[in-house]
């Protein structure tokens, strides 16, 4: 309305159309329509006085416009409109519109489109948070640099853990190589020692680290998140999802170490750059005026906030990752790439495994199954004895010693036999030298050791030929014709029997 005003001053004044358009004002077309509406409101007239922004407004604003050129792409509007609300860009529906629609246009009439309809969309308003001291400190990941390992040339992604105390904006980074559970909690911790103490509340977005299931009213949080959380005395505010906005304190200390620190250095592993990240925390993130509070956030901290924060605990609350695990058929299961037993009788179970720095142990509901120190490389296996079935633990405990001594035990036919399926070059026969060994348990020794001296007799150490033997009595028939060959001797005179008659004397 200023601008019409100004064109009818000098319309008032004498100036022709293209004077005013000289001006910059207003196009020479635009001025001979504001003349020919000033005229038939009487408003050249300088006798008169001006309108004022409502009478303009009430004239111009109304005023029908010339339509511009339709656009290429309105065969297709209800379809963009179901895209764009998809959240598909404009390069793929560009790219669709041609290979499926036989569109020619470019991919500037797209653009186009599709910001003529944003412009179109009511916008959505929001509100600034504003935060008392003490009250909540902001928690994210961001994309941290790509370090080359001097010591190993290993090429390591790595990620920033940002935590913003929201009133002072001092804030707490390191860079690691991992955001799983443990990670997110060694960062909560070192950063309340960093800070000296907890805030109220810690706001964080929806990461699989600390919340399981994203839910605007109702989310599930990590259980080892849970407990770090009581042990600290801090809440946990997890945002809604796809709505990073409530959280836009931590959203820009990422964007500002991305852009201020990260930019220009080199470091040697990642210790080195977590002493650079420190340091330059509090020379230059903590000493700078904050765009937003126009205050120093290291100075704020230290006068304000740093006294209001929770103390922490006398003893620090145990870290722990929680995670279920189904028992496999092998009595195992798997945390890490380690396998770690219990009962075989939990087989196929759910179970709860809790891992600290230093110990694993697993538990059905809140009973404890099993206890394992913890290990780290990859394809590890803990295994308790008691805790095998009984057959693979007799498997186990049955080695060719063990198999060797019982032979020993039995009998010198036995031990031969043994020894010979051992002596096989070509055949692992393990198996077979503790099932001959297991014979013995429903025959009794004294009749396998008759029954390994008549398979060896016929050249025959299989354990297919002493049960054989056993199961269909040879051994006992065997005892029986040695037994007759024995009396036989003593009936028809032995070579060492005495005469019977003690009253004759040679």
């Amino acid at each position: 309305m200023y601008e019409y005003r100004q064109v009818l001053v000098r319309l008032r004044q004498g100036d022709s159309d293209r004077d005013v358009a000289r001006s910059r004002l207003m196009g020479r077309r635009k001025v001979a329509e504001v003349r020919q509406q000033a005229t038939s409101q009487g408003w050249l007239d300088a006798q008169q006085p001006l309108p004022d922004d409502a009478a303009l407004a009430a004239v111009f604003s109304d005023a029908p416009r010339t339509p511009t050129a339709v656009s290429t792409l309105e065969p297709w509007r209800e379809q963009i409109v179901t895209w764009v609300d998809a959240g598909v860009q404009g390069t793929t529906i560009h790219a669709t519109l041609r290979r499926n629609h036989g569109y020619t246009g470019s991919y500037s009439a797209v653009r186009r489109f599709v910001q003529h309809m944003a412009a179109q969309r009511p916008l959505v308003t929001t509100m600034r948070l504003t935060f008392l001291p003490a009250e909540a400190a902001q928690v994210d990941f961001g994309a941290g640099p790509t370090i080359v390992d001097v010591h190993t040339g290993e090429v390591m992604k790595t990620w920033i853990f940002v935590m913003t105390l929201a009133f002072s904006r001092h804030q707490y980074a390191e860079v690691v190589r991992d955001q799983t559970v443990a990670t997110w909690l060694a960062c909560h911790r070192r950063a309340f020692e960093h800070f000296g103490g907890v805030p109220e509340r810690i706001i964080i977005d929806n990461p699989k680290c600390a919340i399981t299931r994203a839910s605007v009213t109702d989310p599930v949080v990590q259980r080892a998140y849970a407990q770090c959380a009581e042990g600290y005395g801090f809440r946990i505010s997890a945002c809604p999802p796809a709505d990073p906005q409530k959280k836009g304190i931590v959203e820009s200390g990422v964007k500002y170490i991305k852009r201020s620190f990260v930019p220009l250095r080199t470091f040697r592993d990642v210790p080195d750059a977590n002493r650079q990240l420190l340091e330059w925390v509090f020379s230059d993130a903590g000493t700078r005026c904050h765009g937003t509070t126009r205050e120093q956030p290291l100075r704020v901290f230290a006068q304000t906030e740093q006294a209001l924060l929770k103390p922490l605990p006398d003893v620090p609350p145990e870290l722990a990752v929680w995670a279920q695990v189904s028992v496999h058929r092998d009595a195992h299961v798997q945390f890490e790439k380690v396998l770690y037993s219990v009962p075989f009788r939990l087989m196929g179970q759910r179970l709860w495994l809790k891992a600290t720095a230093s110990l694993v142990t697993c538990y059905r509901e809140h009973e404890l199954v099993a206890t394992h120190p913890r290990h780290s490389r990859p394809g590890a296996r803990s295994t308790v004895r008691d805790h095998l079935p009984p057959e693979a633990l007799a498997w186990s405990l049955a080695d060719p010693q063990y198999c060797l001594q019982e032979a020993q035990r039995i009998g010198p036919s036995c031990l031969k036999l043994i020894t010979r399926l051992f002596a096989d070059r070509v055949m692992d026969n393990l198996r077979a030298a503790q099932g001959v060994i297991r014979l013995a348990k429903a025959h009794g020794p004294a009749r396998l050791e008759v029954a390994c001296q008549r398979a060896m007799s016929f050249d025959s150490p299989r354990y297919r030929t002493v049960k054989t033997i056993l199961a269909n009595g040879l051994d006992q028939a065997a005892q029986a014709d040695a037994f007759d060959a024995m009396a036989e001797t003593y009936v028809h005179g032995g070579r060492f029997c005495r005469q019977n008659d003690t009253g004759r004397r040679h």
